[in-house]
């Protein structure tokens, strides 16, 4: 079997040692003679995958006793919504808007007509950069940023401090790095980047943000009603959850996030080195202090879209795939999320190093 590298920004990569799991017991799923996509999620069969996955999520995230942890289905578009539907108190909700995800979670406070502020941007330079000195209101109903810009490649640093509490849409870097739930109030992703298969979206709230919905927000986009029912008030996304799991399991295996945010820096460095000693023939588009881990977006020279056609092709045929830009963007983008290999990195890297040798 041969593999390609998966470079694309999501769905993405997953573990091959999770999918060769997967396939040993996608039809008998130890012993019980049937798949687990055919076990009722009412049943322990797969109420012991649903608990292992919401434990194991708890131990490696070191996520507080006094957080919910919430399994949920619509992606994280449907966020954008939930976020001002369930935290609003008819006070002003503060954005800092640094990219394509951002700004519809704007839209879609704005659609829901409550008060809402940007208080920071980066578009004026295409969301090169995450802006410095975010200051967001102390008295803000709530506080949102976008922890990871996929389209941009850019990613903070370290979240703001903030009075107010703080939303993070964290779905393309969840899980690959250590998180300070001091500053956190609510942190949300779908899954598809680091966590497994699309169709299955993590919240992780702040208990005492449950009880802020409005009576007339309907019961399948109210946080409590999937506190209170353990992520099980409707079918959850059953094979999804038992991925999750199994990516949980190959994190510990790993040595844990710390050590996976440690091999994502040895990774983007060896990447990012690539272009920076290119002599100008590889432009990288995030500024340097808001580089990403996960997303590195860059041209080549003059913004040439024959020759970044030309190497698109040619990693096709050499078995990496996905490096197309953003249609937003243009150019070239590599994801590097935690599944891909140190192998992949340099494999491409030794690419891009002999075409631009060969194309100056």
């Amino acid at each position: 079997m041969s593999r390609v590298f998966n470079f694309g920004a999501g769905p993405a990569t997953i573990p091959l040692e999770v999918l060769e799991e997967a396939q040993k017991h996608l039809v008998d799923y130890h012993g019980e003679g049937m798949s687990i996509m055919e076990a009722s999620h009412r049943s322990k069969m797969y109420d012991d995958v649903h608990n292992e996955a919401l434990s194991l999520m708890r131990e490696l995230y070191e996520i507080p006793a006094d957080y919910d942890i919430l399994l949920l289905q619509g992606g994280a578009s449907t966020q954008f919504a939930m976020v001002p539907m369930n935290l609003s108190l008819g006070g002003k909700a503060e954005y800092a808007d640094t990219g394509s995800w951002s700004s519809k979670a704007i839209k879609e406070a704005k659609i829901q007509g409550i008060d809402f502020e940007t208080i920071a941007s980066s578009k004026e330079s295409s969301h090169n950069h995450i802006p410095a000195d975010i200051n967001f209101s102390d008295d803000a109903d709530y506080a949102y940023i976008t922890s990871n810009n996929t389209i941009y490649g850019t990613q903070y640093q370290t979240f703001p401090s903030t009075k107010a509490p703080l939303v993070v849409d964290a779905s393309s870097d969840i899980f690959s790095y250590p998180v300070d739930w001091s500053k956190v109030d609510l942190m949300f992703a779908g899954a598809q980047k680091n966590a497994g298969p699309s169709g299955v979206t993590i919240v992780i709230i702040k208990k005492e943000l449950l009880t802020r919905a409005k009576d007339n927000v309907p019961s399948m986009l109210r946080y409590s009603t999937h506190a209170d029912a353990d992520s099980l008030y409707n079918t959850p996304p059953t094979f999804g959850i038992y991925i999750l799991s199994l990516i949980m399991k190959w994190i510990k295996g790993k040595g844990g996030i710390e050590a996976l945010q440690k091999l994502n820096e040895e990774k983007a460095a060896i990447l990012y080195d690539a272009i920076d000693n290119s002599d100008g023939f590889y432009v990288g588009h995030a500024t340097k202090d808001s580089r990403s881990l996960m997303n590195v977006s860059f041209n080549i020279k003059d913004k040439d879209a024959d020759l970044e056609a030309k190497l698109i092709k040619l990693a096709t045929e050499s078995g990496m795939i996905g490096l197309k830009g953003h249609r937003s963007i243009g150019g070239l983008r590599a994801s590097i999320y935690n599944a891909m290999s140190k192998e992949g990195i340099q494999a491409l890297v030794e690419l891009m190093n002999k075409f631009a040798k060969e194309n100056r």
